[in-house]
């Protein structure tokens, strides 16, 4: 007999040595459980079981997938190429000014690293200008800018602070540690002084932010080490550039951050004045894009996809890597496709589209675009391939889910459960849907619907899927163009529409429409728009089912078209913000998106109703 060494249980291990030992004839008649053998055999068995798991974790943080310390992990994404992300801090958008100010000076200075102040949930946090503004005065007036001009002024959350080296013999190992977890990597700036006493520094860049390096290149590299701190290298001097010498000051500021929990401040002030004047701070932005610091599972996800990158832009899965990476704080989740894999195709092109958080404003959306493609598409892409951006593509869920009951396993009331499971249903999809590529599968919805109460006995959902006409996009767009033509906008809208929904839709049924909108009103009447049975064809139907025009459109099952042409919509005759245009998938069980589709739910259309099963409950006579 032979002991199985992987086994990691210690009692499993005592009892295999007990099993092996009786088999050995000077042990036939021995009782284990009452000797003094049983103290050896548990010696013995807390010596294997203790080595086993030592080497069964040494084997385990042996590989990015299976390791469990975040130090092993960090090091297994640096072997690939990659930095995980720091704690990074919020930001806001101002704008500055002082008014009524007649004996102010010609120019006032708001230099870098100005505090400013908001609380959020009670809780004070402060912000500083990570860059230098002016303000010229204007009358009585001054409105601060940056050094390019714009009224805009960003705020970055935290303190600024400082760690400075003095750079010993080139014998010694030239590593420079800070000892802040809190810091943020993306406001690193360092400065070195030729000595101690100089005062004009040469600023050095973060290796990830250029594009090419030769040998009078000043460059330097960030890492994580094992206890979680940040420390900065250099090149040794012959590779990466220049390097600081002996006897360099290396002065390092950077801006320690909290993070996410300063998301969301609203109100700014400042204690900066001028000649006793207090400066004005308006919002434009509340703070937002605070994040932690990455988390292992988020490493070990991005470490292979930035790997595969091989810091080029080649593929689609190039630009999301290296967007993620670089820029994933900014928002939740981001695609890339090819211009050949678009409908209609656009050759020389690759689409990128951004899942931004809720409630990001449209400066902080143009301000992410604009350094995705001036520091790294227009740097690492193919010649002659351009980056364009396109807005996710919202797809509703429609579910309408029936469940039967058995009143006798369960005190809670048929409307309770309802409620319970329609709860179920909305924390359902917003926990596993919601981002690029989530796939909605019914089976598992109802696996786990079936599991909330021992009273619910079997379930059943509809799924329809819809995408919505932004018809007051297009009315402002209408009023727009012809406002600067001096034409006033008809009272109604007589348009042509597509709509792409991104699965194969249902083929036409003679029972059940396929395709239904919601109600708006056109030259005057109360309609909807279904297609009719048995047919592709669209029709513009009253409230009372009755055509008023029999042809206004038609759907392509098999390429999830749906066209309106000429359609007459009068303006606001629709609730909401457009017009909900409803489908049957072809397959109900599952829905897969495509580019940039997300996935969500309509809690307004969504019904869930719970009827009690008769033939469960038995009446004893």
């Amino acid at each position: 007999m032979t002991i199985q060494n992987s086994e990691l249980d210690f009692f499993e291990i005592k009892s295999q040595l007990k099993t092996y030992l009786k088999k050995q004839p000077e042990f036939f008649d021995y009782d284990f459980n009452g000797s003094g053998l049983s103290n050896i055999l548990d010696v013995l068995a807390h010596n294997t079981h203790i080595n086993g798991l030592i080497a069964n974790m040494a084997i385990n943080e042996s590989f990015l997938s299976s390791a469990q310390l975040r130090s092993s992990v960090v090091s297994h994404a640096e072997a690939l190429g990659y930095l995980p992300k720091s704690m990074t801090s919020s930001t806001a958008i101002v704008s500055l000014s002082i008014t009524n100010h007649p004996s102010g000076p010609d120019i006032i200075n708001l230099p870098v690293g100005t505090e400013f102040t908001t609380s959020v949930e009670e809780t004070q946090y402060t912000f500083t200008n990570p860059e230098y503004c002016t303000a010229l005065k204007d009358g009585d007036n001054y409105v601060f800018k940056t050094s390019s001009g714009s009224t805009d002024i960003f705020l970055k959350e935290g303190r600024v602070k400082n760690k400075t080296f003095i750079v010993g013999d080139v014998s010694d190992d030239s590593v420079y540690v800070i000892p802040d977890e809190s810091i943020d990597t993306s406001t690193i700036v360092v400065d070195v002084y030729e000595n101690y006493l100089s005062l004009v520094p040469t600023t050095y860049t973060d290796i990830n932010k250029v594009s090419t390096i030769n040998d009078e290149s000043r460059v330097f590299i960030i890492r994580e080490t094992s206890n979680g701190y940040y420390e900065i290298f250099f090149s040794d001097g012959s590779i990466l550039g220049q390097s600081p010498t002996a006897g360099n000051k290396i002065e390092i500021t950077y801006i320690a951050s909290s993070g996410e929990v300063a998301n969301g401040g609203k109100k700014f002030s400042s204690v900066f004045t001028s000649s006793g004047k207090t400066l004005e701070v308006t919002t434009i932005a509340s703070s937002a894009g605070g994040s932690e610091k990455e988390s292992s599972a988020s490493i070990k996800l991005n470490a292979p996809r930035s790997y595969s990158a091989q810091n080029r832009l080649v593929t689609a899965d190039d630009y999301t890597a290296m967007i993620q990476s670089l820029y994933g704080s900014y928002f939740k989740d981001v695609v890339a496709w090819g211009g050949n894999d678009n409908l209609p195709p656009e050759y020389g092109v690759v689409f990128v589209s951004i899942n931004f958080e809720d409630g990001t404003v449209e400066s902080i959306k143009d301000l992410t675009k604009t350094m995705i493609r001036d520091q790294l598409t227009s740097n690492l892409s193919i010649m002659s391939i351009d980056t364009k951006f396109v807005e996710p593509e919202r797809t509703y869920l429609e579910l309408q889910t029936k469940f039967n009951i058995d009143t006798t396993k369960d005190t809670s009331s048929v409307e309770l459960l309802q409620n319970t499971v329609n709860d179920f249903v909305v924390e359902y999809t917003e926990n596993n849907l919601n981002e690029f590529g989530s796939i909605f599968r019914r089976s598992n919805v109802l696996t786990q619907l079936d599991n909330i109460s021992p009273a619910i006995l079997n379930s059943r959902m509809d799924v329809r899927i819809q995408q919505r006409i932004d018809v007051d996009g297009i009315v402002a767009q209408i009023e727009a163009d012809q406002a600067s033509v001096g034409i006033e906008l008809d009272d109604f809208v007589e348009k042509d529409y597509t709509i792409n929904f991104p699965v194969l839709l249902a083929s036409p049924d003679k029972d059940d429409y396929v395709i239904t909108t919601s109600g708006f009103s056109s030259s005057g009447v109360d309609c909807v728009v279904k297609n009719e049975l048995g047919s592709t064809r669209l029709q513009l139907l009253d409230l009372n089912n009755v055509v008023r025009i029999a042809n206004v459109g038609d759907y392509d099952p098999a390429k999830g078209l749906v066209n309106f042409r000429g359609l007459v919509i009068d303006k606001n005759s629709y609730s909401g913000d457009g017009i909900k245009v409803t489908a049957t998938p072809a397959n109900q069980s599952t829905i897969s998106p495509l580019r940039n589709y997300i996935i969500t739910l309509d809690q307004e259309k969504t019904i869930t109703r719970g009827v009690v099963d008769a033939g469960a409950n038995k009446v004893v006579l």
